[in-house]
């Protein structure tokens, strides 16, 4: 028997690569069997046998189908590597899941307005998402993410990022590169670089929804050199080593020239 003490309410970048394989975001899963004991401040202790304390919602072999509802989409998580890319076996505590994967279903839309929009998205896209977006599933014996469709970075045809083409009113920036040397020309080595947050816009959303349920364009265009905000988006790395951020419209700062 163990003791597995719960204290709370409850249970519960760099990306370096240019394709889904460097989209990632760790696992949290922690198996307790055959038996586990769970107690609580202030609480008796109880036993529940064959107990799995997980991320992700396992949905029982009865239910055959999962049908997102409204602006829900249902992904399909891209398999995690075993190996690294020259052949060595991962531990399981280095392996990582991507921030991308394949549509699987999708809901029926919303209402904005007197107007119902429908998902922009289709089952068969390949999508990057948000990195702490959604609802984990187990499902057919695949690890899936149940989600809004405003939580959809973009959609990536290719294996290269710089090839992204957001949604709503997200960008794509293609960063600049930070600088060698300080003003006064001391060599600055990689782990004391400061990158500013500029960068050339290479793609742009449609644009947000109004009041009416109607697109609005966005007010940058691609060929833009712009400001953005230092934390905001989702930084990737391109097959050429170029580096690359999404982010959303409001996150833009200036418009530099």
């Amino acid at each position: 028997m163990a003791t597995l003490p719960i204290t709370g309410a409850g249970l519960a970048g760099r990306v370096m690569m240019p394709s889904f394989d460097g989209l990632r975001q760790s696992p949290s899963v922690l198996r307790v069997s055959p038996m586990v004991t769970v107690c609580n401040a202030g609480l008796n202790r109880r036993s529940f046998r064959g107990l799995v304390v997980k991320a992700a919602t396992t949905v029982a072999p009865k239910f055959t189908s999962v049908k997102p509802l409204d602006d829900r989409v249902l992904v399909k998580i891209k398999s995690f590597d075993e190996k690294t890319p020259g052949g060595v076996l991962l531990p399981t505590t280095a392996q990582t899941k991507p921030q991308g994967g394949e549509v699987v279903a999708v809901g029926d839309g919303r209402t904005v307005g007197n107007k119902k929009v429908e998902i922009s998205v289709q089952t068969g896209a390949q999508v990057v998402y948000s990195k702490f977006a959604g609802t984990e599933l187990e499902f057919n014996g695949a690890d899936h993410l149940l989600l809004k469709e405003d939580d959809i970075v973009g959609t990536l045809d290719t294996d290269d990022v710089k090839d992204l083409k957001p949604l709503g009113d997200r960008v794509l920036i293609k960063a600049v590169e930070a600088e060698d040397k300080t003003p006064a020309g001391v060599l600055l080595t990689g782990a004391t670089k400061e990158k500013p947050p500029i960068g050339t816009i290479v793609a742009v959303g449609p644009g947000p929804l109004d009041d009416e349920g109607k697109r609005k364009p966005l007010s940058v265009t691609p060929g833009n050199t712009v400001l953005y905000s230092k934390f905001a988006g989702t930084e990737f790395k391109s097959a050429d080593g170029s580096d690359y951020i999404a982010l959303r419209s409001s996150d833009v700062i200036a418009v530099l020239s």
